[in-house]
């Protein structure tokens, strides 16, 4: 008999450390207001229609932001844009306004700015939403891609950046 063992916050959260993603900034824009925030937590989930999703503490209620103005950008990082991840993750204290003077950015079709030399770009229109624990699954029907010129990702593990 397989014997279960307790897995408490701390332990999940050690864990999942070890679990490597990409960075992303996620962005949004509208009547709502400007939003980003770096996440880690995003993933394909059709190429028909494309679709992806994006993870958000619902705990910050600045994330409502994303909910109201109903669309998303999710910018995937590229190797050499770890100080933009820094910027919108908080750790650098700068107020939104400034975070977003860290890099150039444009619009595609949704609203949402999109970060121009971004190793992906993803411009969605929000079609979904789910309520799970501390977070919001976002659901994004992709109305515009931009592909970077570099192969290389930040990547987030152990609780540090990494160029891969």
């Amino acid at each position: 008999m397989l014997k279960k063992n307790e897995v408490g916050p701390q332990t999940y959260r050690d864990a999942m450390a070890r679990f490597a993603g990409a960075v992303h900034v996620i962005t949004s824009d509208g009547l709502a207001g400007k939003r980003g925030t770096t996440v880690i937590a995003a993933c394909s989930v059709s190429d028909s229609p494309p679709t992806v999703l994006v993870c958000l503490n619902r705990e910050n209620p600045k994330n409502e932001i994303f909910l109201r103005n109903g669309n998303f950008a999710l910018n995937t990082l590229a190797s050499d844009q770890q100080a933009l991840a820094e910027a919108f993750s908080g750790q650098t204290g700068l107020p939104v306004e400034e975070r977003f003077s860290v890099a150039e950015w444009d619009r595609l079709s949704s609203g949402a700015p999109t970060l121009i030399g971004g190793l992906a770009v993803f411009d969605c229109q929000i079609i979904d939403t789910k309520e799970h624990a501390t977070h919001r699954i976002l659901f994004g029907q992709v109305t515009g891609i931009r592909i970077g010129d570099t192969l290389h990702p930040l990547m987030y593990f152990n609780r540090d950046y990494h160029i891969f």
